[in-house]
């Protein structure tokens, strides 16, 4: 078992925090929790050379609420005259990132959750930043440059420096330089609750023993239950055990179970999850040495066909960001649970720097004929027809523009592009075969305003807090992209700062 700044003892030392996980959620908790005068341990299931949960597995992109360049500049001081000279970062209102997470969970969102994402947000990024946490511009994947000029767009505009990796880096940077102590392979399995029905400690289990770490206040911030594949057929639905997980193999649902055993109100979309265009070979569970390379988000460019040859999804329907999170399910519903994103020379350019992986799954030709003969279980006289329906259909009229929803279209098939059609006829051809990756569970915990975890009563659990993607109500069949991370920041911050205020209060 690895530690960082602690030996765990027999019997252990008195903690007035004990936060479960050490991915983005966690750690802004365990660093809300220190700075409001707690003494805080932090365990993390996984070994050191895995820690960090699902944050580590991300692009780092956060969503955040801003009114500006001069708000960005203050966040990111490194960002150059020159650089801002040449680029329209547009603003992020609170009232479009409200609008946003409404808009995309069809207004099922809880209100309070929402509201506080929202208007907690530019403060808890630049409270990161204060711990160390770096932001830059999202040049290579939320901008194109059109007439020598960045254009930003879907609301996202800022990611961690060094991306997921360098998040988890910063934090944990954070953590050491506060004393805080994290202990690795330290898993947390019991609550325990003294007889007033308050929390007073957990039970961990480590690679040798298990033992009890008495505490005032416990977080809970491991994560929801995507890694577990019995979970997820329960609760996600037949075919859901073959998706494949982005992210990290420990996010089992343990903190939620604990909760619940504890008496918590389970709450929110425990049969929807945020899931991808992943790549077909992927193996099982997230890799950090490819990261997010897998992810395949280009497909508004493309036109997707599944192995009958047809078109299934609008590719066009929303930026990319208001889209992604949905569109796995949609492949896990086809034919052999994938599908394949066909591009040709016109849109080439535009593809993520995730195309050109060394372990992409690929196939090119220099005809469509050929192409679809290429593509491994797909009915090919189908997809050719369908390709060709599809060029037929354009609406070649209207102008393409990437960096704005430009309406061209296609008429009269069904499902029809409503954006970014560009005919598939300029060789070479390439397409991509893709799987769906599930990234994290929209089902969880019910937290009040502080961040405590309620009952089934919608009473509070004294000494019970919760943070990040365990926490349900706020995501509902789909999410807006960077909101995860900017919800753990958040959601972690608040529960951090109640679990000490309770603590030491």
């Amino acid at each position: 078992m690895s530690e960082t700044g602690a030996t765990p003892q027999t019997p252990p030392r008195q903690y007035d925090v004990v936060v479960v996980g050490a991915g983005n959620a966690a750690m802004c908790a365990a660093l809300a929790a220190h700075e409001g005068g707690a003494k805080v341990l932090v365990l993390e299931r996984a070994p050191e050379a895995e820690a960090g949960g699902n944050s580590r597995f991300t692009a780092g992109a956060i969503r955040f609420a801003y009114d500006g360049v001069d708000d960005l500049r203050a966040l990111m001081p490194d960002l150059t005259d020159a650089e801002v000279e040449v680029t329209d970062f547009g603003t992020y209102s609170e009232e479009q990132f409200y609008a946003d997470l409404g808009r995309i969970s069809d207004y099922r969102c809880d209100p309070e959750l929402a509201d506080a994402l929202v208007t907690r947000s530019k403060d808890t990024l630049m409270w990161m930043a204060s711990h160390g946490v770096r932001f830059a511009p999202i040049w290579g994947r939320q901008a194109f440059k059109v007439d020598g000029r960045f254009t930003f767009w879907g609301g996202l505009t800022v990611e961690s420096v060094g991306g997921g990796e360098g998040l988890v880096e910063s934090l944990r940077a954070a953590l050491a330089r506060n004393e805080i102590d994290l202990w690795h392979e330290a898993a947390g399995r019991e609550l325990l609750i003294d007889d007033a029905g308050a929390v007073c400690g957990i039970r961990a289990r480590m690679p040798e023993r298990t033992l009890e770490v008495p505490c005032s206040a416990v977080v809970l911030a491991a994560g929801g239950f995507q890694a577990n594949a019995e979970w997820r057929t329960r609760y996600l639905g037949p075919g859901w055990d073959l998706a494949k997980v982005r992210g990290t193999r420990f996010n089992t649902g343990d903190g939620i179970n604990m909760a619940l055993e504890a008496g918590a109100m389970p709450y929110g979309n425990w049969s929807g999850a945020h899931a991808v265009a992943w790549d077909y070979n992927a193996p099982e569970f997230g890799d950090l040495a490819v990261g997010d390379g897998f992810q395949k988000h280009s497909y508004p460019f493309a036109i997707v066909l599944n192995a009958d040859g047809r078109r299934f999804v609008d590719e066009g329907a929303d930026f990319r960001n208001y889209t992604y999170a949905r569109y796995g399910r949609e492949i896990l519903a086809q034919p052999g649970h994938s599908a394949w994103q066909v591009f040709d020379a016109s849109t080439d350019h535009l593809l993520r720097d995730e195309y050109r992986i060394r372990q992409v799954t690929r196939v090119t030709a220099d005809s469509i004929e050929e192409l679809c003969a290429r593509m491994e279980g797909v009915h090919t006289e189908q997809a050719l027809a369908t390709i060709s329906e599809f060029n037929a259909a354009v609406d070649r009229s209207v102008g393409f523009d990437p960096n704005v929803l430009d309406g061209r279209r296609t008429r009269g098939l069904s499902p029809d592009k409503t954006n970014w059609a560009m005919p598939v006829e300029t060789p070479p051809f390439a397409a991509y075969h893709v799987t769906c990756g599930l990234t994290f569970t929209f089902g969880g915990l019910r937290i009040d305003e502080t961040g405590c975890v309620m009952d089934t009563d919608l009473r509070p659990i004294r000494g019970l807090y919760a943070a990040g993607e365990l926490v349900g109500g706020l995501f509902y069949g789909n999410y807006p992209g960077g909101s995860g991370l900017s919800a753990g920041a958040v959601f972690g911050r608040l529960a951090g700062t109640s679990a000490a205020a309770h603590a030491t209060g």
